[in-house]
């Protein structure tokens, strides 16, 4: 019986030949993430395991992005916590404000994610780094403080769906599309801790950026982890950003999986998940009604990077957010910051009166820097619209894509670009 790209790493780590789904195992680790929210737990809980130090203070990142800037005394104690645990450690990849940005942005573009690792992080969206062709998949605090303790971690080996994409998706739509139309499909809990992988001749046809965003939400469907393989794309992006050798695994011919499904880039429409689920999804033909908003928000670690900003003010250039409603902005990082800065973006967002703030994952989790009240409704290009995820139990969230969320910030009401 043939493995799939997931069981061919995780063979590979743990030093194997054959794994298969079910069994556990026990596998070497090439990077632990933690961030300012989740890292105190950890730190606490390895104190406890009185080792002497980390397992490899080159292999351990740390990146405070929830609350940062400090919003309050709280969040400034779980940084303190972090940025001392880091010197003391001599962590190398310890980001502080002015170098950070959101996790799961701003590790791929440091070269710490490469094909053919395996990374654990306590955060559930670390299964971002599957667009490069590495296993990569949330875990908990005290799976955190044993990975930085020993290098090590125990998996049980996932069976895996098969998502064979087609075609070439249309103007409008990106990655965000992509995935909530197959959450749409199979259901927030249709590849429950199994390993979701891409391929087809479609895939070529996803930029790197796209691919970081489906992997990214690959836990809204219960997934394990997302993964893509490695193309012409991602050795490019790979020799961009990082000088780590990497290893390229491919499925075998014969390799299991519970299920396949053909998606059909081409076909795909501007796509919204209404509350209080992702999988709770329409193409915007099938929006009848007019869904007023009162913010917008358009970042965080699934759609603040580059090409989203780039969407984002294509659809604002010229055009003025409408009056009563708030639109927020979040470069993912720094660079990505920068990047917007030089290329005049900022100065669309603004002109367009919305806001841009520095790297933070912020609203997503109803942090700070735009929490919802009672009543309000938010277009978000954030990855959950659970029940009281941005703010009040009674406030609605709406995922979408950036483009969409432009559009519905100048329309005041959900809608695409086309539409305006």
């Amino acid at each position: 019986m043939g493995m799939t790209m997931t069981q061919k790493i995780l063979a590979a780590h743990a030093g194997l030949d054959h794994v298969q789904a079910g069994q556990l195992i026990e596998a070497d680790l090439d990077l632990v993430l933690g961030n300012d929210i989740t890292s105190p737990v950890a730190i606490k809980e390895l104190e406890k395991m009185k080792t002497e130090g980390v397992f490899d203070r080159d292999k351990i990142a740390l990146v405070p992005d929830h609350f940062v800037p400090n919003k309050d005394i709280k969040s400034a104690e779980h940084c303190k916590c972090v940025r001392e645990f880091a010197y003391r450690n001599q962590i190398t990849n310890y980001f502080e404000v002015g170098e950070m940005g959101i996790e799961h942005a701003l590790l791929p573009e440091k070269g710490l994610t490469v094909a053919g690792d395996v990374i654990i992080g306590a955060d559930s969206h670390t299964c971002t780094y599957g667009a490069l062709g590495a296993f990569s998949t949330g875990v908990g605090s005290t799976d955190m403080a044993a990975g930085m303790a020993t290098g090590k971690a125990w998996f049980k080996v996932p069976s895996a769906l098969r998502f064979s994409l087609i075609g070439k998706p249309s103007r409008w739509i990106g990655g965000k599309d992509v995935i909530l139309h197959i959450i749409g499909k199979i259901g927030v809990d249709g590849a429950l801790y199994k390993s979701m992988e891409f391929v087809g001749e479609g895939v070529k046809n996803l930029s790197m950026d796209d691919r970081f965003t489906i992997a990214n939400m690959a836990i809204e469907a219960g997934g394990k982890n997302g993964i893509f393989p490695v193309d012409e794309k991602t050795e490019a992006y790979l020799k961009a950003h990082s000088v780590r050798p990497y290893r390229i695994y491919e499925a075998d011919p014969d390799a299991v999986y519970d299920a396949e499904y053909i998606i059909d880039l081409g076909a795909l429409r501007p796509t919204v998940a209404f509350p209080h689920l992702p999988e709770n999804t329409r193409t915007i033909d099938e929006i009848t009604e007019k869904v007023p908003v009162d913010q917008v928000v358009i970042g965080s670690c699934t759609n603040g990077r580059i090409e989203d900003m780039r969407m984002a003010a294509s659809v604002l250039k010229g055009r003025h957010v409408a009056r009563g409603l708030r639109c927020i902005v979040i470069p993912a990082t720094q660079q990505v910051y920068l990047k917007a800065m030089e290329e005049g973006l900022l100065k669309i967002f603004i002109e367009a009166g919305a806001i841009v703030s520095t790297p933070t994952c912020g609203p997503c989790l109803g942090g700070y820097m735009g929490v919802l009240a009672k009543g309000e409704r938010c277009v978000s290009t954030t990855n959950r619209n659970f029940v009281g995820r941005m703010g009040h139990v009674e406030s609605e969230i709406y995922l979408a894509g950036p483009a969409v969320a432009a559009a519905s910030a100048v329309a005041g009401r959900i809608a695409s670009p086309e539409q305006l």
